[in-house]
């Protein structure tokens, strides 16, 4: 898998030489993502197909996120001799959804490290001043010694991406990734400012947000496409 940085665009994802993003920005562009992400951008297609997919693309995009996990070694015994094998090192890793759409990320995700630990925070967005406002928040213990992974579909505005990163930085956590399937300019750019310490690893950048916060093109609204509600 590789890299890039987004450009401008009026209608389509941002893609091609670089638009000023932070460097803590990397977009996913392997083929298998892309064409899956088409599938789910398409409107006629159905919330089991959108939770298929989703699973078998936040397994694919975990594949980067946790490139650089800690490594040692330990001993072993081959069925032809003994040596030196590298296995992942320090406390499990942590994944963490934001609720509620980030929960379609997991099963992908455990299903590449089964062994992860997994913590939820909650979040609801207020209607008088449009801020998110935490409901629910659980962790497993010692955050601080662990990789963590903060997981939702969409980085729109970022404010609740922000809100989330800036609860599990009061609970301990210090190796922290954002990871999520779509992300608008203005998100990206919210988030580097209130977070320049914590990489974002998205499917892809597209054009902008409309009025109501919706990226644009985007694929809707991803916990209603998730859960089949309206």
């Amino acid at each position: 898998m590789s890299t890039e940085t987004p450009t401008d665009t009026s209608s389509g994802p941002a893609s091609g030489p670089s638009r000023n993003f932070p460097d803590s920005l990397h977009i996913v562009d392997h083929p298998l993502i892309l064409h899956k992400l088409t599938l789910m951008r398409d409107k006629n297609n159905s919330s089991a197909s959108f939770r298929t997919l989703l699973r078998e693309i936040s397994l694919l995009l975990a594949y980067e996120v946790l490139r650089d996990l800690p490594m040692t070694t330990m001993r072993i015994e081959t069925p032809i001799t003994e040596m030196e094998a590298p296995i992942l090192a320090g406390k499990k890793l942590v994944l963490i959804p934001i609720l509620r759409a980030g929960s379609g990320f997991l099963d992908g995700m455990l299903e590449l490290v089964p062994s992860a630990r997994v913590g939820h925070i909650g979040l609801f967005r207020d209607p008088k001043t449009l801020q998110p406002v935490e409901y629910f928040l659980k962790l497993p213990d010692n955050m601080e010694t662990r990789t963590t992974v903060i997981v939702d579909p969409m980085l729109a505005t970022a404010n609740s991406a922000i809100a989330a990163i800036q609860r599990l930085k009061e609970e301990g956590a210090k190796d922290i990734r954002f990871l999520c399937l779509l992300a608008a300019p203005e998100g990206v750019h919210a988030f580097a400012q209130a977070h320049p310490d914590v990489p974002v690893y998205t499917a892809a950048v597209d054009s902008h947000l409309n009025e109501k916060g919706y990226i644009v093109p985007g694929l809707g609204d991803a916990g209603d496409r998730i859960f089949g509600t309206k």
